[in-house]
């Protein structure tokens, strides 16, 4: 049974969402520069710079930033097993 493509981002996300609570939780209990806070915690980030945009009156800010670490990749993998086994 295909799945369909909103249900897919939805899940994808909330796996991504539940990977960083977990990284954020894990990183309360590990010390501070130890290599598990290193790989739980630590993420890279990818997007493109901020674009401001000021009007005289208004200031507009737009952009994004993706911060990707292990506990999130875990996520998306085990809400990816997740909505493969439920129909």
């Amino acid at each position: 049974m295909r799945q369909s493509l909103g249900r897919v981002v939805v899940v994808l996300l909330l796996g991504v969402f539940i990977g960083g609570v977990f990284s954020e939780v894990i990183g309360l209990f590990l010390r501070a520069g130890s290599v598990p806070e290193q790989l739980f915690v630590r993420y890279v980030s990818f997007g493109p710079e901020t674009i401001v945009l000021n009007l005289v009156v208004l200031d507009l800010t737009f952009g994004f930033k993706v911060h990707v670490n292990l506990m999130s990749v875990i996520g998306v993998f085990v809400a990816s097993q997740m909505l493969r086994w439920y129909r």
